[in-house]
């Protein structure tokens, strides 16, 4: 992946954990994210774990389009997530970049310690 795409993945993540920290400080009856974080952690866990259930079923289907979908939904739900707990895409963003390069059993093995 170039890293002009990296930036530009990065930018997108970026602003939209921006917009979704406005929403919580706003609390507008209006917002959809705003009513999330009104109704709290619960809510915004049980989104998540819809959202994951629709990917794994989108999955299963095959169709790619609305795999995508599915992902960006649960992406989304996921940096509101972060959100709630004051993190941000850069957090994320951070925690992948150190597991780069690091092969997936020893990320796992690293968990345990």
């Amino acid at each position: 992946m170039t890293s002009k795409k990296v930036n530009y993945m990065s930018d997108i993540l970026s602003n939209l954990s921006d917009v979704i920290g406005d929403r919580k400080r706003s609390q507008s009856e209006e917002s959809y994210v705003s009513s999330l974080f009104e109704s709290g952690i619960d809510e915004i866990l049980k989104k998540i774990g819809e959202e994951a259930t629709e990917l794994v079923l989108a999955g299963k289907g095959g169709d790619k389009a609305q795999v995508v979908y599915e992902a960006a939904d649960l992406w989304f739900h996921s940096l509101v997530l972060l959100k709630y707990f004051d993190l941000d895409s850069s957090d994320l963003l951070a925690e992948l970049e150190s597991r780069f390069g690091m092969s997936g059993v020893r990320e796992k093995a690293n968990r345990k310690k």
